[in-house]
């Protein structure tokens, strides 16, 4: 069987929907037949993305407020039953040498990386191990898996996303639900465009030489494309990954494993 027929007639719900690497999720998972709520904090954005496929629902929900994501499990199972995936993608990013963030901005980013994750996935566990069957899978980065300069407090948010991820998996081992997290490189989303307008305004460097900057820590030479990140979330949903658990997944073209 086929990942997409395996995972066909399911509930996912998918974070930061509205756009990039959430986007692409979402279209992935309702092409092979899954019904899939997104949440994220702008509605204009959400409904653009359920307008390319009628098994896409968009609900408005700040990841960082827990009476928030609570309304999002309310609305959308009680619509379309309970979750069997949960995909915890939102997140942000800023720069600065770590002496000069601001503590306002380090709180911000664990915030929206890590306490946002834990409020995604935190309502869902009970339904999943009670049903003894489930799929979490957190998009994390290989900033979980290494550090990088002048983002602190990403960092280290994407490396607790990890641990959390692993403490997960450890406590549902037995029940039939496996917990991941992808780690792709820098992909061509709007947060990279964010990424490269920076060093652009703090360094003077052109765009071009900005983009090959960060490509060239990708040993292949390329920025990953959001539908390969998107590939390796659907296969992680499968039935054909369900000895996969525990696991962080780098899609960085050989940058970390």
């Amino acid at each position: 069987m086929s990942a997409a027929r395996a995972i066909d007639g399911k509930h996912a719900l998918v974070t930061g929907g509205g756009s990039g690497v959430g986007r692409a999720i979402a279209l992935a998972l309702a092409k092979a037949g899954v019904a899939v709520t997104i949440c994220g904090r702008r509605e204009a954005a959400l409904a653009e993305v359920a307008k390319e496929s009628d098994r896409i629902f968009g609900l408005a929900a700040d990841v960082t407020n827990e009476a928030e994501m609570a309304d999002v499990y309310r609305k959308a199972e009680a619509a379309r039953g309970p979750f069997d995936i949960v995909v915890a993608n939102a997140g942000m990013a800023g720069s600065a040498p770590a002496h000069k963030t601001a503590l306002a901005d380090w709180q911000r980013t664990l915030d929206v990386n890590l306490t946002g994750a834990f409020l995604t996935v935190k309502p869902v566990l009970a339904g999943m191990l009670t049903r003894k069957t489930g799929r979490i899978i957190f998009v994390a980065s290989t900033a979980g898996l290494k550090g990088y300069a002048y983002v602190a407090p990403y960092v280290a948010a994407k490396h607790g996303v990890v641990g959390l991820m692993r403490a997960l998996a450890a406590e549902t081992a037995k029940s039939g639900v496996t917990v991941n997290a992808v780690c792709p490189g820098f992909v061509e989303t709007d947060m990279l465009e964010e990424s490269v307008q920076r060093i652009v305004e703090k360094t003077g460097r052109s765009i071009e030489e900005a983009r090959q900057n960060l490509s060239a820590v990708n040993p292949q030479g390329r920025f990953i494309q959001p539908d390969e990140v998107a590939a390796a979330v659907q296969w992680l949903c499968s039935d054909a990954a369900r000895s996969i658990t525990g696991q962080a997944i780098s899609i960085s073209g050989g940058e970390t494993w």
